[in-house]
C-alpha cells in the first residue's frame, strides 16, 4: 500500500485494509471515533485513507475516491491503479474502482461520491452510465458539486436506445459450466454489457485461497468500459496486495461465444505485473448473446 500520509492512523487503514474497502455502519462508527468526526465529514475523511490503496507506477499521482449507498448504508473506497509498460487507456480510476468496488459487494446505488480531485472527463462519462447519474452528488476538497453540472449536455445510455443503466440492469441467464465456480457465475449472471452483450467475468485466486471477482462493465462511450480483468484487480488491489508482490495461483477469464472481445487487453494486463501467470479461458453460451 501506498505512503500518502504520515499522519494516516494504523488502526483506520488496517480496518480498511481487512474489510476490503467496505465499510459497514459499525465499522464507520469505529472509524469515525478513531477520527474524531461525524457521519457528514467521513466520507472526505476516509479520503487519504482511500488513496493509500492506489498503485500508481507511471504517474505517482495517488487519487482515492470514497462511494456511499444509502440503502445499504456502506461506504466503499476506490484508488487509482496502473500497469507499468502497458497501454495508459488499462488504468483503472480511482473513481472507477469505488463504483466497481459498490458494485461487487451489493450496494443498491451510489448515493454520493467524495474524490480527491475534480474527476477527468473520462471518469464523468463513467459515472454517467450510473442509474441515477442525473441525481449524483459530488464532494470535492473545494466543495460540493453535482455529475450535472460537471458534465453538461451529455450522452448517455438513452442516446443508444437503452434503457438500461448500472445498478438497474435485469440479471442474465447463464447456462452452468462445470469447470467455473458458483460464485463466477454468480457474477456472469450480474454482468453490465447492453452494448455488445459480451457477457464477461474474471476470477482470479491466490495461494492462500483468496479469491477475487470481476465484471465487465460497459459504458456508452465504450472507451471508459472497464474490463473484467481490471475490475478483479482493483478488487485485488483494493485488499492491499501489491500486484507485483501477489502471490497468484490462478486467472480465468470467461466470455461469451462470437461475442468474445477481452481475451488480449486480459492478457497484457496480467503480463505487466506476472508473465508467469497461465490465463485459463472460457467461452459460455448465454440467452442473451
Amino acid at each position: 500500500m501506498a505512503d500518502t500520509d504520515n499522519k494516516l492512523i494504523p488502526s483506520v487503514l488496517e480496518a480498511c485494509k481487512t474489510a476490503n474497502g467496505v465499510l459497514n455502519s459499525e465499522l464507520q462508527t469505529y472509524i469515525q471515533g478513531l477520527l474524531g468526526c461525524n457521519k457528514a465529514q467521513l466520507g472526505q475523511a476516509l479520503l487519504p485513507y482511500a488513496a493509500s490503496f492506489a498503485q500508481a507506477p507511471i504517474s505517482s499521482f495517488l487519487v482515492g475516491a470514497v462511494a456511499y449507498d444509502k440503502h445499504s448504508d456502506h461506504y466503499f473506497l476506490g484508488a487509482n491503479l496502473e500497469f507499468s509498460h502497458r497501454a495508459l487507456s488499462l488504468v483503472v480510476h480511482a473513481e472507477q474502482a469505488a463504483i466497481n468496488n459498490a458494485w461487487l459487494n451489493g450496494a443498491k446505488e451510489i448515493t454520493s461520491l467524495d474524490i480527491t480531485a475534480a474527476p477527468c472527463g473520462y471518469c464523468r462519462q463513467f459515472m454517467n452510465e450510473l442509474s441515477n447519474a442525473k441525481q449524483l452528488k459530488i464532494t470535492l476538497p473545494t466543495g460540493e458539486t453535482t455529475l450535472s453540472q460537471l458534465l453538461p449536455g451529455d450522452f448517455g445510455p438513452t442516446d443508444l436506445g437503452n434503457q438500461e443503466s448500472l445498478f438497474d440492469s435485469a440479471p442474465i441467464a447463464i447456462n452452468k459450466v462445470d469447470e467455473l465456480s458458483d460464485t463466477l457465475v454468480s457474477h456472469l449472471s450480474q454482468v453490465y454489457a447492453p452494448y455488445t452483450n459480451n457477457i464477461a467475468a474474471a476470477e482470479l485466486v491466490m495461494e492462500n485461497g483468496k479469491r477475487f471477482y470481476g465484471r465487465y462493465v460497459e459504458n456508452a462511450a465504450y472507451s471508459p468500459s472497464l474490463s473484467p480483468m481490471q475490475s478483479a484487480l482493483s478488487q485485488l488491489a483494493m485488499s492491499g496486495e501489491i500486484l507485483a508482490e501477489a502471490k497468484l495461483e490462478r486467472a480465468t477469464l470467461v466470455e461469451t461465444k462470437g461475442r468474445e472481445n477481452q481475451r488480449a487487453v486480459t492478457e497484457a494486463v496480467i503480463s505487466s505485473f506476472n508473465e508467469t501467470l497461465k490465463l485459463h479461458y472460457y467461452l459460455i453460451e448465454s440467452k442473451q448473446a
